[in-house]
């Protein structure tokens, strides 16, 4: 999923608001960081029994990645094709996960995080999917608004 929101997903938006230098430079940092951190934590630290990948916790977990980062991935195709070229002003996204909740690439990218999280069970992994809820829940209230 990093490569698809880093190099794919950038090159698939067709035009709008410049990111301010700053914000893109935090976010770079929060990305490093926390890849470093979840690297770090499943390379030397997480320690899973012979069978873990049978387990039902990695399984429901790997699962829910996969099925939060297919909503996420629709969902962000739904909003980038909103509006014809040339064409402003607010649209209602329809379709999808947006018939059940106003911010479905959000709630995409929060489920794909607690799947991880649950596949991996540890602590930086729950730290990473509750800063992504708690950032991303209010960035959805917000749109919600």
């Amino acid at each position: 999923f990093v490569h698809y929101r880093s190099l794919i997903f950038p090159l698939l938006i067709r035009s709008g608001k410049p990111t301010p230098f700053f914000t893109f430079v935090l976010a770079l940092l929060f990305c490093v960081y926390n890849g470093y951190l979840q690297g770090r934590s499943l390379s030397n630290y997480a320690k899973y029994p012979s069978g873990w990948l049978k387990d039902p916790l990695f399984i429901t977990g790997f699962i829910g990645w996969i099925v939060g980062m297919a909503i996420n991935i629709h969902s962000d195709h739904i909003l980038r094709n909103l509006r014809k070229p040339g064409e402003t002003g607010y649209k209602i996204p329809r379709g999808g996960m947006f018939e059940y909740v106003s911010g479905a690439n959000f709630f995409g990218e929060i489920v794909e995080w607690f799947g991880f999280a649950l596949a991996c069970c540890t602590i930086e992994s729950l730290a990473f999917a509750l800063c992504t809820l708690f950032i991303l829940g209010s960035r959805a209230k917000q749109h919600h608004q």
